[in-house]
């Protein structure tokens, strides 16, 4: 890593907030509690104009109310809310935040609706760059149950703290409507994320955490929106009872070397991954876009990626995880054959740029770098056409996993060899 990699990597790791921290239950009986991740998206910077893709957002919200919808992976007794103003360059100013369970919809639970304060503020500033962490509300929710976050922006406020590819609606409505059960049919529906990018549970125990590090296929491009049917939503699933919270940190267009619709996962990892309270382990499965961008349309003036550069840069993000004693598991690269055919988009597949991805999928499985390895690659391979997605795995795009694939994916890890549980 250059020196100016590893400084930007402690520069963004150092934005992330501290969360454990111990209360008293009753003055009688001392009880000791815990601050526990159970949600997060991953923020990232905003592209130009002039990007193969556009970014999704409206300029700016002005006097109107954002509804945001998260399922955690974990639950608690009480919660806090984290917003984000990173990639802000003013301040963002919050007239009013409220958070509920959710209903259906934009709708939210009649008698769990709750005021959300900062420092016992009801109204707030987040200085550009910066996130804040709301005081505590008491608010008994459920593992795998849904949120709804709703804040009001009384002036005009570009969007920050965003998140491409959301995989569920936003909802905007002008007012303050932060307690209303419902948002308005008029409201204007998104599929990005802004602002809101924690949820942390108060738990009995110290937290225990898992992050999933990757791009489209972990961020859940293909899934059902508003599903949670995303490989690390099966896997929070698989991990509730046994108070694991999942957190997943993919990004949609994300590379490990450089950066792409975010930065670089050698450079975030330190914020997104080793950052987060209780990291037991983390889920790695990046690559496709280091090895599909060069060329395409995403990256058309990139040199090719050569095999022995992605194995290095998984070699320094092993490194990572080891100094920060966090069990790093590797999932081989998926096949892409055809991928995105007859769309704009089209590029990432090539023969060439496949035999990259083979030698790479070798090296992890025989290279015994990692604490342990899933062969997505073997699961999700038609047999009878190795370089592409079986048809029952694929979204159809054939990048992109659908919901079946990604429930296989999450059924293919091996908890014990995730958690280093097994004898």
């Amino acid at each position: 890593m250059t020196p100016s990699a590893f400084t930007s990597l402690i520069r963004h790791g150092a934005l992330a907030l501290s969360l454990a921290t111990a209360v008293s239950a009753s003055a009688a009986e001392p009880a000791t509690a815990y601050w526990s991740p159970s949600w997060v998206a991953s923020t990232q910077p905003i592209w130009s104009g002039d990007f193969v893709l556009p970014p999704g957002l409206p300029f700016q919200f002005n006097r109107q109310t954002v509804r945001q919808v998260a399922r955690l992976s974990i639950g608690g007794t009480r919660l806090r809310v984290v917003v984000s103003n990173e990639g802000g360059t003013s301040p963002l100013h919050i007239g009013a935040a409220r958070v509920a369970r959710h209903a259906e919809g934009s709708g939210i639970v009649e008698g769990t609706d709750r005021q959300l304060r900062f420092g016992g503020q009801a109204e707030v500033a987040v200085p550009p760059g910066a996130r804040l962490v709301s005081d505590p509300v008491d608010i008994v929710l459920p593992a795998l149950g849904e949120v709804a976050v709703s804040l009001y922006l009384p002036r005009p406020s570009q969007p920050a703290g965003f998140h491409f590819d959301a995989r569920q609606i936003a909802y905007v409505a002008d007012g303050d409507l932060t307690g209303a059960p419902r948002m308005p049919a008029t409201a204007s529906q998104w599929s990005t994320r802004v602002y809101v990018s924690g949820l942390i549970v108060e738990t009995p125990k110290p937290p225990v955490t898992v992050v999933t590090l990757g791009d489209s296929l972990t961020d859940g491009n293909g899934s059902a929106p508003g599903a949670n049917t995303r490989w690390p939503d099966a896997l929070a699933e698989r991990l509730a009872n046994r108070g694991v919270a999942v957190l997943n940190a993919g990004i949609s267009g994300g590379r490990l070397l450089k950066d792409g619709m975010g930065r670089a996962g050698l450079e975030r990892a330190g914020r997104d991954v080793f950052a987060q309270p209780g990291v037991r382990a983390m889920v790695v499965l990046l690559g496709t876009n280091d090895i599909g961008w060069p060329g395409g349309p995403f990256a058309p003036d990139e040199p090719a990626m050569r095999a022995e550069e992605l194995i290095q840069g998984f070699r320094q993000l092993i490194e990572m995880a080891r100094a920060h004693n966090v069990r790093i598991v590797a999932g081989t690269i998926p096949p892409n054959e055809g991928a995105l055919q007859g769309t704009p988009l089209a590029g990432h597949y090539a023969p060439e740029k496949d035999k990259v991805r083979q030698a790479v999928n070798r090296w992890i499985r025989e290279g015994g770098a990692f604490d342990a390895v899933v062969d997505f690659d073997a699961l999700m391979r038609d047999p009878a056409h190795p370089s592409r997605l079986k048809a029952t795995m694929d979204s159809g795009d054939h990048l992109h996993p659908g919901d079946a694939g990604y429930k296989a994916m999450a059924a293919a890890i091996d908890l014990e060899a995730l958690l280093g549980t097994a004898p």
